[in-house]
């Protein structure tokens, strides 16, 4: 599903799905950083986005909806230069048109990095689609 796509191109896998959180990782190298040999902000903000996209469309009937990403904020809280980060999603509102989402992104020694939150619309899923 991610192939061809910014997630595979950097480097984002999902490690683990719960009752209620949605877990995945990033790689802190080449992919992600901004010239100054750190995580680039928009890569935080792009992990955020596609964890809680993930975990939006995990909770709603997929033959009848589809979650898009409609927010997001971030804020960049500590800068990482290697290694992984890892971004969970768990909700704050799970409502029939709205969702929002936290997420929680760690460095390797479980330090918070980054914190964002991202609201989510729930559309109607039409014939013609083909993609969740």
């Amino acid at each position: 599903m991610t192939d061809k796509t910014m997630v595979s191109h950097l480097g984002i896998e999902v490690t683990d799905i719960g009752p209620d959180y949605l877990t995945a990782t990033m790689p802190a190298d080449s992919r992600t950083f901004q010239p100054m040999g750190i995580v680039h902000g928009g890569a935080y903000v792009a992990l955020a986005e596609t964890v809680a996209s993930f975990a939006a469309n995990l909770v709603v009937d997929d033959s009848r909806h589809y979650a898009v990403g409609l927010d997001i904020n971030a804020n960049h809280l500590r800068s990482v230069r290697s290694g992984t980060v890892t971004g969970t999603a768990r909700p704050i509102h799970l409502g029939r048109s709205t969702q929002v989402w936290e997420v929680r992104i760690e460095d390797d020694r479980e330090r918070l990095v980054c914190i964002a939150r991202m609201t989510a619309s729930i559309l109607d899923r039409t014939p013609s689609d083909t993609t969740a």
